[in-house]
This record gives C-alpha cells, sequence and structure tokens, in this order.
C-alpha cells in the first residue's frame, strides 16, 4: 500500500501502461500495441509533467521569484497542469487559450484557480479547430500579459524543461515498464517535448528503437508535405510551425492521421479497452496500427494516451 502523500504533485508521473491485446484481437493486427496512460495524471494529460518540471527549474534558477505571476498559453492540458502545480505552490497563474479549444478545459483551470483569458479565432477558424494563425493570436497576448505584469513566462516551446520532464520521466518508465522490450514508440507532434523526450531516453538504451513523428493528415508540416487545410480537429499539435525540439536525427518517420480516424482511433480505445481518451491519442492508436499493417508488422508499439475523453464532451468525439 502507498503512503499518504505532501501533495498532489507527487501523484505526477509514474502512469500505468496497458497492453491492448483486446483492440489488436478485434482488428486482426500482428504485434503488440502498448498505451501509457497520461490521462492518469492529476490534471488528466500528459502536459502535467512539464508544468511540474518547468515550475521547480525555474525556482531553482531564480528566474521564477515567490508570488510572481506564471504566464502560458495553452490548448489546455498544459494550463490545467500549470493550474495545479501554481495552486500548491502559492503563484497566481494567467492561462491563456483560444476560443477554438474546447471550453472544458477552460472550465477546469478556473476551478483550479486560474485566471483565463480566452482569445478570438482568426477569421474563418471554425470552433473546435485551432491553427498556427490562432495560436499566433494566443502568443502575441501571451506575451503583452508577460510584459504588462512582470511574469514569468512558462514557455512550453522553449524552456528545456519540457524536454527533461518526458526525457527522465516518461521515457524511463517505458523503457522500465516493457523490460526494455520496445522496438517502435510514435508520438503526434504539440510542442515535440514529449516525442524528444522519449525517443532520446529509448535511444539511449537501444538506438535500433524507431521513434515516428505523428501529424494531422491535412497539415503534415514538419513532413514538408503541402499544407491542405490548417484548421483540423486534433487539438493540442498540427500546428503547422517549426518545433526546433525535435531532433531530426530521431526521427525515423512521418505518420499522418485523418480527422476521423483520429476520431474513431479514440473511440476504439474506449470501446475495446476501457481507455477513454482524447482526439490525439486515437491519432497515437491510428499511425501505430498503419505501421503494425505495414513496415513494423510483428513488432512492440508504445504510444501515449496523451489526455482525458473528458475534455472534448462538447465537441463531437463521442456524440
Amino acid at each position: 500500500m502507498k503512503k499518504a502523500l505532501d501533495s498532489v504533485l507527487q501523484a505526477i508521473g509514474n502512469t500505468s501502461l496497458v497492453r491492448l491485446d483486446r483492440l489488436a484481437s478485434a482488428w486482426g493486427l500482428d504485434g503488440v500495441l502498448f498505451a501509457k496512460l497520461e490521462y492518469l495524471n492529476p490534471g488528466f494529460s500528459k502536459k502535467d509533467r512539464i508544468a511540474l518540471r518547468m515550475i521547480e527549474e525555474a525556482e531553482a534558477s531564480g528566474e521564477l521569484s515567490p508570488g510572481q505571476n506564471v504566464v502560458e498559453l495553452t490548448s489546455g492540458n498544459t494550463g490545467t497542469g500549470l493550474a495545479i502545480v501554481c495552486a500548491v505552490k502559492g503563484y497566481p497563474f494567467t492561462a491563456v487559450m483560444s476560443k477554438g479549444n474546447s471550453m472544458e478545459r477552460a472550465r477546469m483551470m478556473a476551478a483550479l484557480g486560474a485566471e483565463v483569458v480566452l482569445v478570438d479565432q482568426a477569421p474563418g477558424s471554425p470552433p473546435g479547430q485551432v491553427s498556427g494563425e490562432d495560436l499566433d493570436r494566443v502568443e502575441d497576448e501571451a506575451r503583452r500579459l508577460v510584459k504588462e505584469r512582470g511574469a514569468f513566462r512558462a514557455d512550453q516551446f522553449a524552456l528545456l524543461g519540457n524536454i527533461r520532464a518526458h526525457e527522465f520521466g516518461t521515457g524511463e518508465e517505458i523503457w522500465e515498464q516493457t523490460g526494455g522490450r520496445v522496438d517502435v514508440f510514435v508520438d503526434f507532434a504539440g510542442t515535440g517535448g514529449s516525442f524528444e523526450g522519449c525517443a532520446r531516453t529509448l535511444k539511449k538504451y537501444n538506438a535500433a528503437v524507431r521513434c515516428y513523428v505523428v501529424e494531422p493528415e491535412s497539415a503534415p508540416w514538419l513532413a514538408g508535405r503541402e499544407i491542405t487545410n490548417p484548421n483540423h480537429k486534433i487539438q493540442g499539435g498540427g500546428y503547422s510551425r517549426d518545433l526546433p525540439f525535435i531532433n531530426p536525427e530521431l526521427v525515423e518517420g512521418y505518420l499522418t492521421v485523418s480527422d476521423d480516424e483520429a476520431a474513431e482511433g479514440a473511440r476504439a480505445l474506449a470501446r475495446h479497452e476501457g481507455i477513454f481518451a482524447g482526439f490525439s491519442s486515437g491519432a497515437n492508436l491510428q499511425a501505430a496500427v498503419s505501421l503494425l499493417k505495414g513496415r513494423e508488422k510483428g513488432n512492440t508499439i508504445v504510444f501515449l494516451a496523451c489526455d482525458s475523453g473528458l475534455k472534448y464532451l462538447s465537441t463531437d468525439l463521442f456524440i
């Protein structure tokens, strides 16, 4: 039996890894699939890890002062993680988010004590489909608030704590939980931190592990292909922008998944495995499935179940 924790922050990380034999059997797959249940973190996503790491590193370096305002842009998950960390540690937190993201996220951050600043989408951007242009508007507002308030910017696209949270946390856990028996890792690209961190660790232990980046089918920016529609439904990534965190030398290949495929993947996780996750988790599953049906047939693949399906009940994901 585990001992009582001093705070909820100690509940971040050490998430379970689940073998998806029921789904693999139902879909006739040759190989082994593992999902790492990152939605079991207190804020229901993998971003709790980076929120804690970025704040703790800023405290240690002196960049963050006691009682200082913390500001960051978010699709909702990093903001939720930061809201939890800041609530426990006593920092006022301001989350800056596009109105195109699901409103469950804004409500959850506000419930955790965050100030939530919602930014209008760019003209022509449909609700629920956040583009790179929408994110640029959120970035502008975040920068304005940081300057105006003398705030600490918990910049998930720039602070190396993002990578280190996964390099020394998630990646190590995957290696230990699989007993080192992992051939492939796939990950949907948001900031690129979880891909880079996990890939570094897995390849440190076995250079033959192959790591694939997942992108929306209509916005394969990192793969260098044509952007046909920057407004896709896979929230939290696929923003058609460079991601400096990702080292191309660690990338075995780039995979794409459509909105409909991502949604069906999330629904299949729920239906076959009882795993209630969001769009990006469904995208990761579908990318892994495409590999098991092709170049990685018969191998063992690990992906992240990035966040909870509870964050998408206002969307059409589970209608």
